[in-house]
């Protein structure tokens, strides 16, 4: 998978297919779009992301592109959401971008989809187009969840609740969160229950702080375990971390990169009197989770 950003210099020699939108997350909804141009083997897929925000995504680039590459697509365009882009009018962003820089010949998109100028342009208008340029649509139904859309926004409000088994079930595959093994205050090695520690992108949208049942992806190996995202009142930090304790691990893990997956939520975050009182309470919840992932 070849990556772009931006589209100062942005050519691709071969026909398309193209899908747009935000794809935010990479959810049941836009893996529907992403197939759709996967299934058109006589042309190079590419999926055409454009965001304005800052913060608050389900999936970093990072992790959105390391997903992606798994999955046979050709291009992923990543296209902020600057003047020159969200002031083009529709029409033009169709010519300009999608026929004579793409040269797309199939455009997949949701019912919803919008872009250009004051988001002027729809599915609507390019399928109106579409005899002009040369290219074929498809618009694609939204999928849906309990009779509910699927959307970022639901994503989101699940995520935000905490709820991450309809957050995986919303996905398609578990919620994750990357990074590199730090070192902490190895206040777990000395309790006899060492863990690993990662500091996440302050662009990612995490759930609420708390203990999460969780499996840990180190290369090809998986581990379950237990995670803790929060500031760990007991000890006292300064920074909102991802902690883990892994069942049944005894190694070196400092400055490898990993990916922890939620799986459930178990309780909240909390403060203890004492020291021993927390190694009571961690000790617990990896019973529970050894329960939850080995006895169910």
């Amino acid at each position: 998978m070849e990556y772009m950003k931006g589209i100062d210099g942005l050519y691709i020699q071969e026909e398309t297919a193209v899908t747009l939108g935000k794809f935010d997350g990479v959810h049941r909804g836009h893996q529907k779009l992403l197939s759709r141009i996967l299934e058109k083997k006589n042309l190079k897929s590419v999926m055409f992301t454009i965001n304005g925000r800052k913060s608050g995504f389900v999936l970093t680039d990072e992790e959105k592109r390391f997903m992606l590459e798994k999955t046979g697509l050709s291009y992923l365009i990543d296209c902020p959401f600057i003047p020159s882009v969200s002031g083009m009018e529709a029409e033009d962003f169709v010519r300009e971008i999608l026929v004579n820089r793409l040269h797309a010949k199939s455009i997949v998109v949701g019912k919803d989809f919008h872009f250009g100028y004051k988001r002027g342009g729809d599915a609507t208008l390019l399928l109106w187009l579409q005899k002009k340029y040369g290219f074929q649509v498809e618009v694609v139904e939204k999928e849906q969840y309990k009779g509910r859309d699927i959307s970022s926004t639901y994503v989101k409000e699940a995520l935000e609740a905490g709820n991450m088994e309809l957050v995986n079930d919303l996905l398609g595959y578990r919620y994750f969160i990357s990074g590199e093994v730090l070192h902490g205050r190895r206040i777990g090695r000395t309790l006899g229950m060492p863990t690993t520690n990662l500091v996440p992108s302050t662009k990612k949208l995490l759930p609420p702080n708390g203990v999460y049942l969780s499996r840990t992806r180190i290369g090809e190996q998986a581990y379950y375990g237990v995670t803790n995202i929060g500031y760990k009142p007991t000890i006292g930090e300064t920074f909102r971390g991802v902690e883990t304790y892994l069942f049944d691990f005894d190694g070196d893990l400092y400055g490898e990169n990993i990916d922890v997956e939620l799986w459930k939520f178990k309780r909240p975050e909390m403060k203890f009197d004492s020291v021993e009182h927390l190694k009571n309470q961690m000790q617990a919840d990896i019973a529970f989770g050894k329960e939850y992932f080995f006895e169910k």
